[in-house]
């Protein structure tokens, strides 16, 4: 991917740049820097209004083609607003889901009723989307979900599905409106082609939602369970038991534009953690300031994968650089946050006092733990790239 930026792009970019910093700076300065990870609990509505603000303003999907309410902008420019707003310290998005995953897999494999039905809430910032992958027995092996949906007719004579099963870690469900599901469809097909991608909405009977408090005392993710849960038959992304292809392509649309933002996301981490260890009167300390170059090259090298992602994301090809993406900044982000606490000595252990609230580089380095888990564990990404890219022989069964 060529970043030689023109004189229209840098235009752009300077667009972006006045937006963000005015907002940001005003009615909206209360969110600027909030709801990261470890901190997605905190000022929710704010931030809700934040992303109906964006919709507004014409920065919630930039990158989807223009005839389904995007703006149809091309990659590089994608690019520079999320690294200005990265910049800007713009705050955790509360919409991501719908915006990073679902947007981009309605427009790819959804109907033309699908796209005109779901995209503009989306888009304007008012519908709040989760993700229905994971189970207690399908976390990183996706493709062995056990949550089950039946095709029945309803009472008033329409075909809908009927779900039964498990969910869990599931990012903001208490917040949310609707839940892209991946159900088993067919129990007696090979694990990988009996499953249907569906749209389900939250608000019903037959779903229940359990916080799960983390290490951190938050509870942004959850447990679903569905009970007869019911959604109309027409809600079906893709083809009926061809929901693996579609949940792929949602899984690398995950990888886009948006991960040079991430970058510079941790590049603000590290400037703060730089910060601490100056004040600190530590960065003089010869093992600690290569730690903190270490950091520093990594975060550049990180950039550089992910220029070569979006490459093959651009191109329309699946290629197992995304897993070396994810393998990558997973563990850079994991050392980013033990080297946050090891800056604070022994304060990095101790809690302030009553009721024990947590620093920003306490919850970075309990939250960055779980960065080799989620979204296909350190494991899982490391036999992939040695299966599919190194052609080394699978793992006995």
């Amino acid at each position: 991917m060529d970043l030689h930026f023109s004189a229209d792009d840098e235009a752009f970019r300077q667009e972006a740049r006045e937006w963000l910093t005015e907002r940001l700076s005003g009615e909206f300065a209360i969110v600027r820097g909030r709801g990261g990870p470890g901190d997605e609990h905190e000022l929710f509505e704010e931030r809700s209004a934040w992303e109906r603000a964006l919709g507004a303003a014409g920065w919630i999907g930039i990158g989807w083609p223009e005839e389904y309410g995007g703006r149809g902008l091309s990659l590089t420019r994608q690019v520079i607003f999320y690294e200005e707003y990265a910049r800007a310290h713009g705050p955790g998005r509360v919409g991501i889901v719908g915006e990073g995953l679902l947007g981009p897999t309605i427009v790819h494999f959804g109907s033309e009723e699908q796209k005109r039905r779901f995209l503009p809430g989306i888009l304007d910032g008012t519908v709040i989307w989760c993700q229905g992958y994971s189970e207690p027995d399908a976390g990183s092996d996706l493709a062995n979900v056990a949550t089950r949906a039946d095709l029945v007719t309803g009472t008033d004579g329409a075909d809908e599905w009927v779900i039964d099963g498990q969910k869990v870690w599931t990012s903001l469900a208490h917040c949310s409106d609707w839940c892209f599901v991946l159900c088993r469809t067919d129990r007696d097909a090979p694990k990988h082609r009996g499953l249907s991608y569906l749209l389900v909405e939250m608000n019903q009977p037959g779903i229940e939602i359990r916080p799960i408090v983390q290490i951190t005392g938050t509870s942004e993710f959850n447990e679903v369970f569905f009970d007869g849960a019911r959604t109309a038959a027409e809600n079906i992304v893709g083809d009926v038991n061809g929901g693996w292809r579609v949940a792929m392509g949602t899984l690398a649309f995950e990888r886009g534009a948006s991960t040079l933002g991430q970058q510079l996301e941790f590049e603000n981490e590290l400037d703060t953690i730089l910060g601490q260890a100056k004040q600190r009167g530590c960065a003089d300390d010869p093992v600690l300031r290569q730690r903190l170059a270490d950091a520093w090259i990594a975060l550049k090298i990180m950039r550089y994968n992910a220029l070569r992602s979006m490459t093959a994301l651009e191109r329309a090809e699946m290629t197992p650089l995304s897993s070396v993406h994810k393998l990558y900044w997973a563990t850079l982000h994991r050392a980013l946050g033990e080297l946050a606490v090891t800056v604070l000595g022994p304060d990095g252990e101790i809690a302030d006092g009553a009721p024990y609230e947590l620093s920003a580089a306490q919850r970075m380095f309990l939250w960055s733990r779980a960065d080799t888990i989620y979204g296909g564990s350190n494991q899982i990404q490391r036999n992939v790239i040695g299966e599919r890219v190194l052609g080394l022989p699978k793992e006995p069964v």
